[in-house]
């Protein structure tokens, strides 16, 4: 299966949108509407990537940077796509990129009940941490923001 990964165009958007919609354990927000989705990739030029078979985006990767750390969000292979090396290909790219911005230390968050996102994470190496709580502040009506 031949497929390339490349940094996430915002015209790659509505192709990335449908794919996140359609991968169960990843969830959706007005976060992911495309105003903020073009802050981020204006924000973290470079960072983000998308995996690409033919003309179809296979995969993606949101990653940025405070400057101090990295993280990862909604990394995703389309199912007939996975165990082929694409998810890994993805989180190569955009560690190589955080190296590249002097970043050596990168998180992502998971949801509890996804034991197949958590399993991936641990056979590429990644500590699972039990050591922080993570909290959250929405400063907004919405709940889903």
């Amino acid at each position: 299966m031949d497929y390339s990964i490349r940094p996430m165009l915002f015209a790659d958007y509505e192709a990335v949108l449908a794919l996140i919609t359609g991968v169960p354990g990843v969830t959706v927000r007005a976060a992911d509407l495309p105003p903020a989705i073009a802050r981020y990739l204006a924000r973290n030029p470079g960072l983000s990537f998308v995996a690409v078979s033919g003309p179809r985006i296979i995969g993606c990767l949101f990653c940025g940077h405070d400057g101090r750390r990295g993280y990862l969000n909604h990394v995703v292979v389309a199912e007939e796509f996975r165990r082929l090396g694409v998810g890994q290909a993805l989180v190569t790219a955009a560690l190589d990129a955080l190296e590249a911005d002097g970043i050596e230390k990168t998180h992502l968050d998971v949801f509890a009940d996804n034991e197949q996102a958590i399993a991936f994470w641990k056979s590429l190496g990644w500590q699972q941490r039990e050591d922080i709580v993570r909290f959250s502040f929405i400063r907004s009506a919405d709940p889903n923001a």
